[in-house]
């Protein structure tokens, strides 16, 4: 089979066509012809050889997939060639709390992930791609989605009314909208793009910041909210942006900490957690349970999700580009 592997840790550089053989399904396993895979910032953090991010080389990059069941192995009746499926982050995180042993199960970091045309993947781990999506929209799902679906309605708990602050255009925050005004929450939205901006009011954004033009969006937050602040934030900085976001929160607010867009490490200020009395969870992703839930209500919408462009399997290193240049807003997909 065609593959990528992260072949060091010299950045897009070390990412390298390669053949590999023919992987097999054993018992209660699956082999799929991926059809479409998703970059996240991880998947860029890993092959660009990011300290404490990437995992050992060589290693076949990309989390997120979906394609067609190829062969079932032994014992496996809930699928057959040819039915449409979609691969969770951590094909061993079926339900219940997280663990260390779903961590070091992760795609595309911890073991090989899925840019490569043949995969085999448990058949308990797999689900059905809803009938309403294609397989490239199927693909964008397993880590942007069902960690936005966590963070609001798992770990947050969200109801509908409440206000919900979103940071950025990329994957997360975009399945976040669009989440959160299902729910029926008002949602406050920052970009650096005042053309970003527009798109995110026809998605359906409330309110839009400028961050570009007016750094202080945490002192616009808390005025759009009365004075208040927010009830949830759906923090994807990290680093340089986490402080705002505990300015921005409401006392006894939410605080879904999901990215490390602007570094892994920063001075914190506690004393607003603390003073606020604020709940920040760390946000890894989620189980095949919550990825069932989600697709179900997806489904009943018929949700579909933003794309922002497709690359073919040959053009993987501009499609790493792509994301580098933070130009994107939504996902981007590889057809494989």
């Amino acid at each position: 089979m065609n593959a990528y592997q992260i072949t060091g840790t010299s950045g897009l550089t070390s990412l390298h066509a390669v053949h590999l053989p023919d992987p097999k399904p054993g018992p209660g396993e699956v082999l799929i012809k991926i059809r479409a895979t998703c970059l996240n910032y991880r998947d860029y953090m890993n092959v660009m050889g990011i300290k404490g991010v990437t995992g050992p080389v060589p290693r076949i990059p990309c989390s997120d997939g979906a394609g067609e069941v190829a062969e079932v192995g032994e014992g496996v009746s809930d699928f057959q060639p040819g039915d449409r499926v979609v691969c969770p982050f951590m094909p061993s995180w079926l339900d219940g709390e997280y663990s260390q042993h779903h961590a070091s199960q992760a795609l595309g970091g911890a073991v090989d992930g899925l840019l490569r045309e043949l995969a085999v993947i448990a058949a308990a781990s797999l689900l059905p791609v809803p009938s309403h999506l294609s397989l490239e929209e199927a693909a964008t799902l397993p880590c942007a989605a069902v960690t936005a679906w966590d963070a609001l309605h798992c770990r947050g708990r969200l109801k509908a009314g409440e206000s919900v602050l979103i940071l950025g255009t990329g994957g997360v925050s975009i399945f976040a909208l669009q989440f959160a005004k299902l729910a029926g929450a008002r949602v406050l939205a920052t970009t650096s793009c005042d053309l970003k901006a527009k798109r995110l009011l026809e998605l359906g954004a409330d309110a839009v910041h400028n961050y570009k033009t007016d750094p202080d969006w945490d002192k616009w937050a808390v005025k759009q909210t009365g004075g208040l602040g927010v009830d949830k934030v759906i923090e994807i900085g990290g680093a340089e942006t986490l402080n705002r976001s505990l300015k921005a929160t409401r006392f006894g607010g939410h605080i879904a900490l999901i990215g490390v867009l602007t570094g892994t490490s920063a001075e914190v200020q506690t004393v607003q957690i603390l003073r606020k009395g604020i709940r920040l969870d760390g946000i890894y992703v989620g189980s095949r349970e919550m990825f069932a839930e989600m697709l179900a209500e997806m489904s009943r919408v018929k949700m579909q999700p933003v794309i922002d462009s497709v690359f073919e399997f040959s053009q993987a290193t501009a499609a790493f580009q792509r994301i580098a240049s933070g130009r994107h807003f939504g996902k981007i997909v590889i057809r494989v």
